[in-house]
Formats: C-alpha cells, sequence, structure tokens
C-alpha cells in the first residue's frame, strides 16, 4: 500500500505577512483571498486564510510565499527564522609606515581621517565651504574599492546613508549650515533605526541662505534639533586641521558603539585654514556587525525600521533610545582645559572662537588676571562634570562664540542640569560670518576687573 501523505494546512503568521498575493495565486481551490485590514504592527495588510475545509495540503502556498515564515504548516513552531544569525565580524587594524607630518586645510585632514576610519562611502551634494573634502573623496574612494556618489540634494545624500547604514558599513557626508537643515529629517529616521552615519557640518551665516562666512549657527540644530521625536547624536566640536582628522575617526568609532549618526561640527574658517596634522599609528578595516542587513543567508532575519505602529512598541523604542542617550553622558563627554587649574575667569569657546580665546587667556595671564580656556570637544552630551570642579574657584565665566547664544544656552542648560554653582556669565557674540576678535574678548574679559 502506498506510504499515507502527511499534509498539513497552512497557518499565517499576519506579523511576517507582506500581502504580496503569491500565495493566492497558487492556491487551485481559493483557500486564501486578500486582506482588508491593515496590521497595526507592520502597516501592511495580510491575506486571509478563508474555505480551508476545501485545502488538500498540497503546499503550494508555501513554496510560493517570499518569506518562508509568512505562511507555515499548521502547528509549526514560530521561529523568528530558520537561518542561523552570523556572528559579528569585529574590526581589524593595520600599522601605518611612519611618515612626516602632512600641512593640509581641514577639510582635507576630516577626509583623510574618515578615510583612515574604514569609510569607503562617500555620499553628498556640494555646498561652500565644505566642497574640497567631497572632491578629495571623489578622487580617492575609487583608488580604495569604494564609492563616491554626488547625490540630486542632501535630502538623497541623507537617506543613501541611511542604506549604507543599514548595511552596515561605515559612510559619511560632508555639508555646510543650509544643506544640514534638509538633513534632519534623514537624521531622524537614522536615529529611530538605530542607524550609524557621519555628518560633518561646517557651519556658515543663517537664517536662510546667509552667506558663505564661518559661523557657529547650527550648535542647536546639532545639539537640539536633529528632527522630530527625541533625537539626539553625539557632537564633536573641533578647533585644529589636527582634531579635524582626529574627531572624524573617533565619529566613526562612536557611532557604530551606540548605533547612533554622529555630527562633527565644523566652521567655514577651520574647514579652510591650512595645518599640521600628524598621521595616527594605524588603519581600520572595519567588521560587519551582527544587526547588519547585508543581504546574505546569514544576516536575513536582521530588520532594520523606525515604523512602530503600536503606541506601546514605540515607546519601548524610546526608552531604549533614553537608556543610550545616558550612557553617551555617562561615557562620552570630553573637554580641553587651558589654565584652568587657579583660574578665577573661565572662557567657554569651542572651534575656531577658541584659537582666539586661547591668544587672549595669554594675554590676560600677562596682566596678572587668572584667565583659564574652557573648550568642550563634545557640545553634546555638553562635559558639565569636567566644568563644575573649576567653578569653585572661578567668579565669572565669558562665552566666545560665533552665533547669537546657541553655545550659551548649551552651558546654562547644563549648568541647570547639574544643579552646579551659580556664577556670573557674559559674553562675546559675532554673527553673520563675523569671528570674535582677540582683542574683543580681552577687552570684554578686562571689562569687569
Amino acid at each position: 500500500m502506498p506510504a499515507t501523505l502527511d499534509r498539513q494546512k497552512p497557518a499565517l503568521a499576519p506579523e511576517y505577512c507582506k500581502g504580496c498575493g503569491r500565495c493566492i495565486d497558487a492556491c487551485a481551490h481559493a483557500c486564501i483571498v486578500a486582506g482588508t485590514t491593515v496590521n497595526p504592527a507592520t502597516g501592511l495588510v495580510p491575506v486571509s486564510l478563508v474555505h480551508l475545509e476545501r485545502c488538500t495540503g498540497c503546499g503550494l502556498c508555501f513554496d510560493a510565499c517570499p518569506e518562508p515564515f509568512g505562511l507555515r504548516p499548521e502547528g509549526a513552531a514560530l521561529l523568528p527564522h530558520p537561518h542561523p544569525i552570523a556572528p559579528p565580524v569585529p574590526d581589524a587594524f593595520t600599522d601605518l609606515p611612519a611618515s612626516e607630518p602632512l600641512i593640509v586645510k581641514g577639510m582635507y585632514a576630516s577626509a583623510i581621517g574618515a578615510l583612515l576610519a574604514g569609510c569607503r562611502h562617500f555620499f553628498g551634494y556640494p555646498i561652500t565651504p565644505s566642497t574640497e573634502g567631497a572632491e578629495l573623496m571623489a578622487k580617492l574612494l575609487p583608488q580604495l574599492g569604494g564609492e563616491f556618489l554626488q547625490a540630486v540634494s542632501e535630502v538623497a545624500a541623507i537617506n543613501m546613508m541611511y542604506g549604507a547604514g543599514a548595511a552596515g558599513v561605515r559612510s559619511m557626508t560632508f555639508t555646510s549650515s543650509p544643506g544640514f537643515s534638509l538633513m534632519l529629517e534623514g537624521l531622524s529616521y537614522m536615529i529611530g533605526a538605530r542607524v550609524p552615519g557621519v555628518v560633518v557640518d561646517v557651519m556658515r551665516g543663517g537664517p536662510g541662505l546667509g552667506n558663505i562666512g564661518p559661523a557657529q549657527s547650527d550648535i542647536k540644530l546639532a545639539c537640539r534639533g536633529l528632527g522630530h521625536g527625541d533625537t539626539h547624536a553625539i557632537v564633536l566640536a573641533p578647533s585644529t586641521p589636527q582634531e579635524m582628522l582626529d574627531l572624524t575617526m573617533l565619529a566613526f568609532d562612536l557611532s557604530f558603539a551606540y548605533r547612533n549618526p554622529v555630527v562633527v561640527l565644523a566652521d567655514g574658517y577651520l574647514g579652510q585654514m591650512t595645518g599640521r596634522v600628524v598621521l595616527p599609528r594605524r588603519i581600520v578595516t572595519p567588521g560587519v556587525p551582527e544587526w547588519a542587513v547585508t543581504g546574505d543567508a546569514a544576516h536575513r532575519p536582521n530588520l532594520i525600521s523606525s515604523i512602530f505602529m503600536k503606541e506601546t512598541e514605540l515607546e519601548a523604542m524610546n526608552q531604549q533610545l533614553l537608556r543610550t542617550y545616558a550612557s553617551m553622558h555617562d561615557r562620552e563627554p570630553r573637554a580641553d582645559l587651558f589654565e584652568c587649574e587657579d583660574a578665577e575667569l573661565v572662557i567657554v569657546a569651542c572651534n575656531t572662537p577658541a584659537r582666539m580665546a586661547k591668544g587672549a587667556v595669554g594675554t590676560l595671564r600677562g596682566l596678572g588676571i587668572k584667565a583659564g580656556l574652557f573648550r568642550p570637544l563634545t557640545l553634546w552630551p555638553f562635559p558639565i562634570r569636567m566644568l563644575a570642579p573649576i567653578l569653585d574657584k572661578a567668579r565669572r565665566l565669558v562665552v566666545v562664540e560665533a552665533s547669537g547664544g546657541q553655545l550659551e544656552d548649551e552651558l546654562r542648560l547644563a549648568l541647570s542640569h547639574a544643579d552646579a554653582r551659580h556664577v556670573e556669565i557674559d559674553r562675546v557674540t559675532r554673527l553673520g560670518g563675523m569671528m570674535p576678535s582677540h582683542d574683543e574678548i580681552v577687552e570684554r574679559a578686562m571689562a569687569r576687573v
């Protein structure tokens, strides 16, 4: 006698069904029809199983399903995926031969730092004063087996970074203030989907199109306005070409460590100024994170998405983000202190204005005034724990910036959250592409001595 066939009727896992209808076409007995109700977990309309009394258990619907877990035999375990999950491939490091220092402008230094950090994917749109960095990447990436793509807009560029980051590769863009504004929605999606990527924003005067002069007018966007939602990213603030290289390299490490974009904030002068740059001792060959969507079988169960239709799921995702931000606050604040040990007057500045401020500290010390410079390297999270001990001796702070108080706002907010000792705060500000000068800082510092 012929063996009895063990035929099973289909069962539907609606959270995995895309509603493509291939199973409907495959079924000869009209047991499956198109659905009519949206699944709130996916935002899609799964098929409906009807008239299973007609089902012969032929299994053609299983074969037709492009996702082998949308339809499965009745009673089968709802495993997340039949394929094993690949372990992460760690980064590798190669020693660089000894070399003489380079004399390069800030944009070139940042591009070189990205290449040394293992970035092989660049997406961007030309915008002054950041274009030279993109030009260098366009020249070097093809020689390194990388990809350079000039997007049709900044909106397109940031969404291309979303795709590259989801695939687990290191990608970046160079932009300036108006372009950065256009990228904010895409950055919000990247943060919501936990996708890494590095944005180097070379700030210029605004609002609107403004001009191409140097400014610090994007601090509030980078620290408090990365698109809608409770979105944050580590914001690094270099002040020399060397730091343009070093902090760009650091940005990639932090971005993948936290699965979150990182913003490097420079200004128009810093992007264009030439300086001495020493290369690091080694170059990075990036590995493959276990969460990446690489397109191979081992990574097939991975999903990158910022869509959570259920309120409880979206709340849980936001709570996870808040825990990530708290970890950043604990581990990543950075600052550079100059002559702050006994400072009674502390100048707070970053980017190019910090260079003028450092010279002003020397002048003030020569005049017998105990001045120091507190230079935050992370604008978010603001390094308030490094500033708080200085406030025990300081009687006055002077915030020096090329914006209308955006750095001061970050300082005041950090002081408030830390319940730090109240100190008088004064300011030197320039706008519209103008930078505070050495003499202006000295004059303001001396005004109330």
